[in-house]
């Protein structure tokens, strides 16, 4: 596979990566803290003009590095970095299994790691999807050809690395496998959103599903009714009415819808266990007949609030798309999302279009038209409305076909189903034994990749078990 040439800004690398004291021939003689952050040096774009330099933060394990061992390479995708991921999923337990170092580097714009002073849209039009599976694949070079640069122990030259993720972080990590199988062994790619499509409906199909098996789907469905037929009847009285219902701040009707999907949609991630299935009990459970859905709704909603203890800010700014115009502040993870969402591949989790005949489990108030008006407002008039998010398949998912050694986890129950590799329809992607996809019986979302519990499904046990084989596979 044809990669640009970048000879020019490796030696930069190599010059300009933080390096450490060689501490000898004893790995156990100084084991760093897991959440030491370290710095490695990239350019703002690998394949245009603009060389400018910038920090890219990461975080390392090597408790359990043995000479020999691999490289378990991670991102947190979307999300500021933290020591969880280099010692609080089930890669640590991998780690300790082969003998691996487990590193963790943070994507480009999210936390500490940023390209930019900024996240202007000039800033995040450095904000590519190339871009950032070339950061990650200029830190492998180094770690493999001179580990001394990168890593505070010694680690033996030329190790394997097998890259693994969940979510978008799980896509992330099928995509390096495909796009640089020289560097990366191979992938664990745990609920790897795939497939993207700019009206993700489905999104609250598997959603619906989930709510369906636990019996309280149908009355879900009545109270989203209920709240569209207040919010469209344009009576003021009957929408305040129902804003103090809910307990939350005067928005308006569409963004008050936008609100309590976000949250809906938060909760659609709830793990399931041995003994319980988490959505009962945040969602189902509140549904009991001794009140009208739209009530229970209210009650559940109010549940959720106050469990994780949401002010009355932060849940306007769960609903209203219009902020952050003018707010070009780093740290801000949900505009960075945005700007994906707006100029790679939409996947807008929008309500279920009424020309399916489908049910629908959020306002219909939620379409494209809720998300798409904001991307020029927010980034620009250079970003394309709507974005070509079948361009965006065709890449991106058209890689992934016929790449070997990619592990795909499903569950059963996950709300990103219908983006996976085993949607409700069927593969996505070819089921084999060189990249075979499981599906985890009654889990939700990346629950193979989170540490290991005594009410662990049995399915979830057993996913993480075919995961270990392979990988074990792979690194011989």
């Amino acid at each position: 596979m044809m990669r640009p040439i970048i000879s020019f800004v490796f030696t930069a690398f190599l010059a300009t990566a933080k390096c450490f004291p060689s501490s000898g021939d004893d790995a156990s003689a100084a084991i760093p803290s897991s959440s030491t952050s370290y710095w490695f040096s990239q350019p703002v774009d690998h394949f245009g003009l603009n060389n400018d330099p910038w920090k890219q933060q990461y975080l390392i394990n090597a408790t359990f590095y043995k000479p020999g061992g691999p490289i378990i390479m991670l991102t947190p995708g979307e999300t500021p970095i933290t020591s969880y991921y280099t010692d609080g999923s089930h890669f640590s337990s991998l780690a300790q299994l082969t003998n691996a170092l487990v590193v963790a580097v943070e994507h480009r714009f999210y936390g500490n790691s940023n390209p930019m002073p900024d996240l202007s849209g000039e800033s995040l039009k450095y904000h590519t999807l190339d871009n950032a599976l070339e950061d990650f694949a200029a830190f492998i070079r180094v770690a493999q050809s001179n580990p001394s640069q990168v890593f505070p122990v010694p680690i033996q030259v030329n190790s394997k690395v097998v890259f693994g993720g969940g979510s978008y972080a799980g896509a992330v990590s099928a995509w390096m496998r495909a796009k640089y199988p020289d560097l990366v062994t191979g992938s664990w790619a745990s609920s790897a959103i795939i497939k993207y499509q700019l009206e993700n409906y489905p999104f609250d199909q598997s959603w619906g599903k989930h709510l369906e098996v636990l019996g309280c789907g149908q009355d879900v469905i009545e109270a989203v009714k209920d709240i569209d037929g207040i919010l469209l009847s344009g009576n003021d009285t009957a929408i305040s009415e129902l804003q103090t219902k809910f307990n939350i701040p005067a928005l308006t009707p569409r963004d008050l819808a936008g609100m309590l999907a976000y949250l809906i949609a938060a909760y659609a991630q709830a793990p399931s266990s041995k003994y319980t299935d988490y959505t009962q009990a945040t969602v189902c459970d509140y549904f009991d007949g001794t009140m009208s859905p739209l009530d229970s709704y209210a009650k559940a909603v109010n549940g959720m609030v106050s469990v994780n203890g949401y002010t009355q800010d932060s849940l306007v700014q769960m609903g209203d798309t219009s902020l952050g115009y003018d707010n070009y502040a780093l740290g801000q993870s949900g505009r960075v999302w945005y700007y994906q969402e707006c100029a790679w591949y939409g996947n807008w989790q929008i309500a279920t279009p009424r020309s399916t005949g489908l049910p629908r489990y959020r306002s219909q108030l939620v379409d494209l038209t809720y998300y798409q008006p904001n991307c020029q407002n927010k980034f620009g008039k250079n970003i394309q409305i709507p974005v070509d998010s079948e361009s965006f398949n065709k890449k991106w998912l058209g890689m992934l076909r016929g790449v070997s050694n990619i592990y795909y986890t499903v569950g059963e129950l996950d709300q990103w189903r219908g983006t996976n590799a085993l949607t409700w329809n069927g593969y996505v992607l070819p089921n084999t034994t060189q990249s075979p996809i499981f599906l985890i019986d009654k889990a939700t979302h990346s629950q193979d990749i989170t540490s290991a519990r005594d009410t662990d499904l049995d399915s979830v046990v057993l996913a993480r078990a075919i995961g270990n084989n392979l990988v074990m596979q792979w690194i011989k």
